[in-house]
């Protein structure tokens, strides 16, 4: 028998985990852990799957595309609304769109308001 592994959690550093977890919860709708605090906060996912934000001290966000400061981590969700409207939403949420945009009409990348890059792509 394969040994099988199953994703329960992803955590992203930050330097802020409170307002990037809100960032998230408010994209998502996903649950706010109840023992979130200033150093490290969540979120979790019906299925049980937890995305955490921890407090890094001289945080530097990545610097993508380039590699500068490495992205290490890359999201991507789908998303039930259209691509522009999704993305209008999550700019107005704080989300960046970057200039370089290289999927073309299939998906979108934009940074979180820590600088962490992540895609919105259709379901």
């Amino acid at each position: 028998m394969n040994p099988q592994m199953e994703l329960v959690a992803i955590t992203l550093d930050c330097p802020d985990p409170l307002a990037l977890a809100a960032f998230y919860q408010q994209a998502t709708g996903w649950e706010p852990h109840p023992k979130s605090d200033a150093g490290f906060a969540g979120l979790n996912r019906e299925d049980g799957l937890f995305i955490g934000f921890q407090r890094v001290e001289d945080y530097r966000a990545p610097s993508w595309p380039d590699q500068i400061v490495p992205q290490q981590l890359h999201l991507c969700f789908k998303v039930t609304e259209s691509l522009d409207d999704a993305e209008t939403r999550l700019l107005q949420l704080g989300a960046t769109k970057p200039p370089h945009q290289p999927h073309g009409d299939k998906a979108r990348v934009l940074t979180d308001p820590a600088g962490h890059p992540f895609c919105i792509v259709v379901s």
